[in-house]
This record gives structure tokens, sequence and C-alpha cells, in this order.
């Protein structure tokens, strides 16, 4: 059984940075790709981040760019987004998500942690 477990929301004020973590637990055979996802309140999940398992690229949203840095642990199978300059139009629930493979033989299968709520306001 696979599990992403999240830590790090909070409130934070304007201005302020937090770090967010995901740790990916279970029986894994290989992570392909994790990334992070957003969803403030009355809208729609929106895409943040994301990195590549093998070759380290990473992906932004315009939105988050130059203010937002995700790295990865590959022997923790954890990844983490640094958030900084916050703005309280970051205030949403961020959710992980991990492109992963259980078998070597197996296909792909798309996981998703609980989210932790992110608040950013004075």
């Amino acid at each position: 059984q696979v599990q992403l477990v999240e830590s790090g929301g909070g409130l934070v004020q304007p201005g302020g940075s937090r770090r967010l973590s995901c740790a990916a637990t279970g029986s894994i055979f290989s992570i392909n790709a994790m990334v992070w996802f957003r969803q403030a309140p009355g809208k729609e999940r929106e895409f943040v981040a994301a990195i590549s398992w093998s070759a380290d690229n990473t992906y932004y949203a315009d939105a988050v760019k130059r203010r937002f840095t995700i790295s990865r642990d590959s022997a923790k199978n954890t990844m983490y987004q640094q958030m900084n300059s916050l703005k309280p139009e970051d205030t949403a629930v961020y959710y992980c998500n991990a492109k992963l493979r259980i078998r070597s033989w197996g296909p792909e299968y798309n996981y998703w942690g609980q989210g932790t709520q992110v608040t950013v306001s004075s």
C-alpha cells in the first residue's frame, strides 16, 4: 500500500516562507515524477510545480516562478517545496501527486496525498 504523507502547512505572514514535504511510503519500485498542486476555496485545483525523479528536471507555474523551489531526496522518496515571498493569493490546500511504479513490469500509477493547508495572512 502506497501512501503520500504531506507536512509543513500552516499560517504564515505575507512575505514569509514555508517548506512543505511529501513522503512516499510503502511498496514502491520506482518514482517517475512528483508534482505539487493547490486548490484555493472556490477554485479548481491547479498545477504548481513538478520534478522528474531521474533527471531532476523541474517545472513551475508562472505564478510561483522565482518564489518556489521544488526538490527531492531520492533516498527518502521525499519531495520538498520551499515557498518564499508568500502572498495571500498563495493561500490554498497543497496536494502532492506521485507517478510511480510498484513493480518493475507494471504500469505507472497516480497517487495523491491528503493535502496540507497553507494560509498566508497577517
